[in-house]
C-alpha cells in the first residue's frame, strides 16, 4: 500500500508545479501599467532636429528674479540734503543763536543767557568764552546791537572754531599693489556697523570697489548685518566664525582685498567699552596684525552725538589706543547738541571727517564746515 500513497502523492506535486508555470505564462503576457513616479521621471522625446526649445517666459522669470543693486547717492549731493535736515532741526546750539538773533537789542542779559546755552550745547567752556568774547568784542568796536550784523559775526566766529582749515577727505593712497585700509571703531549702540555700510555707499558712489572685514566676532548679528550691506550696492563680506579671533578675520580681509586688487578694505571692529582694559588692548592688536599685510589708512572713531560728554572720554581712550585720524558724528539731529564737532575736535586734534543726520541708508556724508555753520544758522 505504501507505493500507492507515493504514487497519488507525486501526481499531486506534479499537478501544483503545473499550476505555478501556467499561472507565470499568464502574468508575463499582460503588461503591467508604468508607475507614476516612473512616469514622471520619462524624459519628453526631443524634437526631431535636435533643436532644444526654451520657454521665453522662464527666461523672463529668471531675468526679473537676478537681484538689483541700489545706486547710491552722490557724495556731492548728501551734504546738501543733510545741511537742509540740520537746519530743521531743534538742537540746543541752534536754539541758543536763534535766541540771540531774534531779540530786538542785544544787552548784558542777552549775553549771559546765551553763553550759559552754548555750555549746555557741549561746546564746551573754552570754546563759549572765545566765541562770546570775539563777538561782544566785534560788536562793541562797530558800535552797534543790531541782530543782522550779530549774525555775520557769529557766522565768521563760528565757522573759526569749525575749523575749515582741517584736512577732512579721507586718506585712501595706499602702497602700490596694495587695498587702502579703513578701520572703523566705538562703543557700542553708536552704529558703528551701519556707518560701515553707509561708507561702503559713499565709496561705490565714488566710483572705488570695496571689501568689507566684519572683524565683530562676538556679536551674532553683525557679520550678517554687514553682509546685508555689502550687498546691496555688490560689494562682498568676509567674516570668520562666530567667537573668533577677529585680528584673523581683519587679517584676511586685508589679503583678500589685495588679491582681488579692490582699492578699499574696510574693517567693522567689535564694539567695546572705552573703560575695559582688556578689550582696548585687543583692539590694538587687530591694527598691528592689519599692519603686517597693508598700512591702516584711516582710523574713524564713531560717535554718538547725543551722548555729550560722556562721548568726550570714549574719544580720549581710543585715541590712545589706535590713534584715531578721523571722527564720524552719528545722529547729529533732533537732541544732539550741535557744539560736540568743535568740542571733539579740540579735544583730540583730528577732525570730524563725516556727518550722520538720520536713519536712512544715505544720510552719511563728508563734514562739511561752512555747510555744518550755515545750517544751525538756518541759512
Amino acid at each position: 500500500m505504501d507505493w500507492i500513497f507515493w504514487i497519488i502523492l507525486g501526481l499531486v506535486g506534479a499537478a501544483v508545479i503545473a499550476a505555478s508555470i501556467i499561472t507565470y505564462v499568464s502574468r508575463k503576457s499582460i503588461d503591467a501599467p508604468a508607475r507614476p513616479d516612473e512616469l514622471e521621471a520619462e524624459p519628453s522625446a526631443p524634437p526631431a532636429d535636435d533643436t532644444v526649445v526654451v520657454d521665453a517666459e522662464l527666461i523672463e522669470e529668471v531675468e526679473l528674479a537676478a537681484p538689483t543693486l541700489d545706486r547710491p547717492e552722490s557724495p556731492q549731493s548728501r551734504f546738501t540734503r543733510l545741511r537742509r535736515r540740520l537746519s530743521s532741526s531743534n538742537n540746543v546750539l541752534a536754539r541758543a543763536l536763534t535766541d540771540l538773533l531774534s531779540v530786538d537789542r542785544i544787552d548784558a542779559d542777552t549775553w549771559d543767557d546765551f553763553e550759559a546755552t552754548l555750555i549746555a550745547s557741549d561746546l564746551g567752556v573754552g570754546p563759549t568764552t572765545e566765541l562770546t568774547d570775539a563777538l561782544r568784542r566785534e560788536l562793541s568796536i562797530d558800535g552797534v546791537a543790531d541782530p543782522e550784523t550779530a549774525r555775520r559775526v557769529l557766522r565768521a566766529e563760528l565757522l573759526r572754531l569749525v575749523d575749515p582749515t582741517l584736512d577732512r577727505a579721507l586718506n585712501l593712497d595706499s602702497e602700490e599693489g596694495k587695498p587702502a585700509v579703513v578701520m572703523v571703531v566705538g562703543v557700542n549702540g553708536t552704529g558703528k556697523t551701519t556707518t560701515v555700510g553707509k561708507l561702503a555707499r559713499v565709496l561705490v558712489a565714488d566710483g572705488r570697489s570695496v571689501l568689507l572685514g566684519a572683524a565683530d566676532t562676538f556679536r551674532a548679528a553683525a557679520a550678517e548685518q554687514l553682509t546685508t550691506w555689502g550687498e546691496r550696492v555688490g560689494v562682498s563680506t568676509v567674516r570668520g566664525p562666530e567667537g573668533g579671533d577677529p585680528a584673523s578675520v581683519a587679517f584676511e580681509a586685508v589679503a583678500t582685498g589685495t588679491e582681488d586688487g579692490t582699492d578699499v578694505v574696510i574693517i567693522d571692529t567689535a564694539g567695546r567699552l572705552h573703560t575695559k582694559t582688556g578689550l582696548m588692548d585687543e583692539l590694538g592688536k587687530v591694527k598691528r596684525v592689519i599692519e603686517k599685510k597693508a598700512a591702516v589708512n584711516e582710523v574713524l572713531l564713531v560717535l554718538d552725538a547725543t551722548t555729550g560728554q560722556n562721548g568726550m572720554m570714549q574719544a580720549r581712550v581710543f585715541s590712545e589706543v589706535v590713534n584715531v585720524t578721523g571722527i564720524v558724528l552719528t545722529k547729529l539731529d533732533g537732541s544732539a547738541k550741535g557744539g560736540i564737532v568743535v568740542a571733539v575736535q579740540r579735544e583730540l586734534g583730528v577732525p570730524v571727517k563725516l556727518i550722520g543726520l538720520g536713519e536712512g541708508v544715505d544720510d552719511l556724508a563728508p563734514f562739511d564746515p561752512e555747510g555744518f555753520v550755515a545750517g544751525i544758522l538756518g541759512e
